[in-house]
């Protein structure tokens, strides 16, 4: 059994619901399905979610919302007209229109769209609705409660053999409705998988899955066909785009496979996402390359500093005092490195290192700034001779001179520091040593 969901792109408008019916057809497995609100139909269109939040808006200042709202009622009165389906859509808008003018909360506003698209969905295939608000359960503090839903869920869907289920929202025990963070609809497919114990988790989008480097930077970069939970985790932290964090820790718990699949191309194979455990293909020593700019470095030098038992319990004060993260902390004898965002530092750079000299009396303290971290990730490296060796070789190459190296002790990713006006340099010349 496979629980699909499907993004905002892939259910703009009534082609791409056609296209969506035939990949659900295509497979008899595919039994519950997930759809988001309405994307951008194009680049100067408007997502119907931020269309609800601005009605939300209006309406919480008394304003009239008919001119927002008759764009959200003309894209879904014409996917059904377009579609020939026999539905009465439009007393189901007028009640929501009503309620969000009337005061309904932000989250109700925000989750029409899921409700609306998983109507049309469900009464274009055929498939049972089953309303979010009645499966996904909520605590009164907002917190979604993961055993209540499973017990709710399984007991509702055990009879149910094919089912459109809206994503991005439920409800709390008084029904009041609540949403997940924006992208939620990744986490209700996730729930939705792991408690049913599919085989398999198909996200259907607009990409044929995730990218080897960012092709901004990189000129057609490869696709990843197959890379895992950590893998990921270690991407997305390095600030390359993929799913919805949380989405990944119900099917992650479970085991349970994600197919990143693309709409328009459903014969591309797209990025399976697998647990850590999976068989490894050895002909990819490197799985993708991602990386962030705008940090500073803060070098810290003291004769005989590891003697001294207390020293990083200070250092490290001195920064949780003052609300500042450590991104890393590369050390040597003599010296540590605190690689801190530049945007949580402002304006007290002076107060931190007055106050590192007070409380740990370094023979000497520089910050550097303007620094970018770039990692390189692949579980196929720690089997792999060299992977140093090409990285640095092709840095050199290309005149970039390395500020910085890190090693994780899992020996997943390496991470390169280099200064921020060599960050697209340095990713394109790392991508292009290992891309054959």
């Amino acid at each position: 059994m496979i629980v699909a969901k499907f993004g905002g792109s892939s259910l703009a408008d009534s082609n791409q619901f056609l296209k969506v019916k035939e990949i659900i057809k295509s497979d008899s497995n595919r039994r519950y399905i997930i759809p988001s609100a309405p994307g951008k139909v194009h680049k100067n269109d408007h997502k119907i979610t931020d269309l609800l939040y601005m009605c939300h808006q209006l309406a919480s200042h008394r304003l009239n919302i008919d001119d927002v709202y008759k764009i959200i009622e003309n894209r879904f009165l014409n996917i059904c007209k377009s579609l020939d389906l026999k539905l009465d859509i439009q007393e189901i808008l007028d009640e929501i229109k009503d309620k969000i003018q009337n005061g309904s909360s932000k989250d109700y506003a925000a989750s029409r769209g899921e409700y609306l698209n998983a109507i049309i969905l469900s009464s274009f295939l055929d498939f049972e609705f089953i309303d979010s608000k009645d499966i996904i359960l909520f605590n009164d503090k907002g917190e979604f409660d993961s055993k209540a839903t499973e017990i709710k869920m399984q007991e509702r869907l055990s009879n149910v053999t094919k089912a459109v289920i809206p994503g991005f929202y439920g409800a709390k025990s008084n029904g009041e409705i609540t949403t997940f963070s924006r992208g939620g609809s990744d986490v209700t497919g996730a729930i939705v998988a792991s408690v049913l114990n599919s085989k398999l988790y198909e996200n259907w989008t607009d990409v044929s899955g995730f990218l080897v480097a960012d092709p901004k930077i990189v000129d057609d970069p490869k696709p990843i066909e197959i890379i895992t939970y950590k893998e990921l985790r270690e991407l997305s932290y390095m600030g390359a785009p993929v799913l919805h964090e949380e989405s990944l820790f119900p099917v992650k718990k479970k085991g349970i496979a994600i197919n990143i699949k693309n709409t328009n191309s459903p014969e591309d194979p797209g990025t399976k996402i697998v647990d850590d455990l999976y068989p490894l293909n050895n002909t990819e020593t490197i799985t993708g390359i991602a990386g962030k700019k705008d940090f500073t470095v803060i070098s810290i030098e003291k004769t005989r500093m590891i003697s001294e038992k207390d020293f990083l319990r200070k250092l490290i004060t001195v920064l949780e005092t003052n609300n500042i993260s450590i991104e890393h902390m590369p050390s040597g004898i003599d010296s540590i490195s605190l690689v801190v965002p530049a945007s949580q530092l402002n304006s007290k750079l002076e107060k931190i290192i007055e106050e590192i000299k007070i409380y740990c009396n370094p023979d000497s303290i520089i910050a550097y700034p303007n620094m970018s971290l770039i990692a390189v990730v692949g579980r196929g490296m720690i089997r792999t001779k060299g992977i140093l060796s090409k990285i640095f070789t092709s840095l050199s190459q290309s005149g970039i001179n390395i500020r910085m190296v890190i090693q994780g002790s899992s020996e997943l990713n390496v991470i390169v520091g280099v200064e921020n006006a060599d960050f697209n340099k340095s990713i394109s010349s790392i991508y292009k040593a290992f891309k054959n």
